[in-house]
């Protein structure tokens, strides 16, 4: 097959690392993939994954009908089969490329906490959580299929240690090194990693510890600012802003603690790192035996009662490791062998494989592409609709779906 994968972004984050270690995934059992994408710092790993990389066309509207042309142009040139979008704009765009297209399939993956409702029907869609590939599926008749975030356990593990770029001089080796990599964005990720800071600065005041936050994107500002902060409070680097970097590898390595939510979690797990999971309202609980089969049921996210009780719960949360390096060793196990054990890069390529031949064999009748098209475009008018409204009274989330994610059932 020839595939074409859109991931939604480059920067760093979950749904688009995920997206090109499953299409080399996918190459390496001798398929032709081809990344279609925007700019970004993961455009630079793409070489060492064996992928060709054809730049987005730039547009101002997303999803946009310049995008989905520059799409179809390249269906044609290329004998493409499958066009694969992470997120519902490149599923969208997708969509409307290949709706004309005899014997060419769209595929759909959705990693984040909910799926938009107006992504057609017809298009099979991945998701990387059995809750909700449960709720998913409840409301919507086309099949929804399952695809935990995959790791490659060779590529991130615990022999795998990259030195930290010469450039980080404020690293301090003598320190409890604790260790988050993510995109910095207001919605999902930036309450956290504020709660982070703050507890770091609570944490220092008794021992040594150093967080390092890995990441680049538009709450990075807050960010540093909170992180200088602490610094001139306490006299010295309690918190180390490193920004954004290709292969944050390195980073996982240096960590005693991470601390993570979705693909970045299960990162740090390859690496058989101790883990405090991070969600939001508050939410930070520590990986052992007994949230274990929560996580593996909900995902690697939670929901708290509450913002300002974020400090103190990761504190607590961070508690049983502080002074225990057996029990982070014991933990860091248990996190490795979970990877190992459920979450297999070459096993969900061969799952995506076969969704892939699913798709070109079961494409959807003419008729149900047309109902679909005005269901997803009525769908799609209210959602800008309302975010139109709610950007007039201030109130417009910038993360979209991650933005209103479902509540799981597990929350502390």
């Amino acid at each position: 097959m020839r595939i074409l994968v859109y991931p939604h972004a480059m920067e760093i984050g979950g749904s688009q690392t995920n997206a090109i270690e499953l299409a080399a995934a996918v190459r390496a059992l001798g398929h032709e993939v081809v990344v279609y994408s925007p700019d970004g710092v993961l455009v630079d790993r793409l070489p060492d994954l064996g992928l060709e990389r054809l730049p987005k066309r730039s547009s101002r509207i997303q999803p946009g009908p310049a995008t989905a042309s520059d799409l179809r142009r390249i269906v044609r040139e290329r004998g493409i089969d499958v066009i694969h979008g992470y997120e519902w704009p490149p599923i969208l765009e997708a969509y409307a490329a290949t709706t004309a297209l005899p014997g060419v399939a769209c595929v759909g993956t959705v990693m984040s906490m909910s799926v938009a409702p107006f992504i057609p029907a017809s298009i099979p869609l991945v998701v990387g959580t059995r809750t909700i590939q449960t709720e998913t599926q409840a409301v919507r008749s086309g099949r929804v299929h399952l695809i935990e975030p995959p790791v490659d356990t060779e590529a991130n593990s615990p022999e795998v240690r990259p030195p930290p770029p010469a450039s980080l001089t404020d690293l301090d080796p003598a320190t409890l090194r604790l260790v988050i990599v993510s995109r910095l964005v207001p919605d999902l990720k930036l309450e956290g990693i504020l709660s982070a800071i703050a507890a770091v600065a609570t944490l220092a005041e008794t021992g040594a510890v150093q967080l390092m936050i890995v990441g680049g994107g538009s709450a990075e500002k807050q960010v540093r600012t909170a992180a200088a902060t602490v610094n001139r409070r306490a006299g010295r680097d309690l918190v180390v802003t490193a920004g954004e970097s290709q292969d944050p590898r390195w980073a996982y390595a240096w960590a005693d603690i991470c601390l993570g939510m979705g693909g970045s979690a299960l990162r740090a797990m390859a690496f058989g790192k101790p883990l405090v999971v991070q969600g939001e309202d508050g939410y930070f609980e520590l990986l052992d035996e007994h949230s274990l089969p929560g996580f593996l049921r909900h995902g690697w996210y939670g929901r708290g009662r509450g913002q300002a009780a974020g400090p103190a719960n990761l504190i607590a949360a961070l508690k049983p490791l502080l002074d225990d390096p057996a029990t982070r060793d014991q933990l860091g196990g248990l996190a490795r062998q979970t990877v190992t054990e459920r979450f297999s890069l070459t096993a969900a390529a061969q799952v995506q494989e076969a969704i892939y031949r699913s798709a070109l064999d079961g494409s959807a009748a003419p008729l149900r592409h047309t109902a679909d098209s005005v269901r997803a475009f009525a769908g799609l008018a209210g959602y800008k609709v309302r975010r139109r409204v709610e950007r007039l009274h201030g109130g417009s989330a910038t993360d979209d779906f991650n933005a209103s994610a479902r509540t799981p059932a597990r929350s502390r």
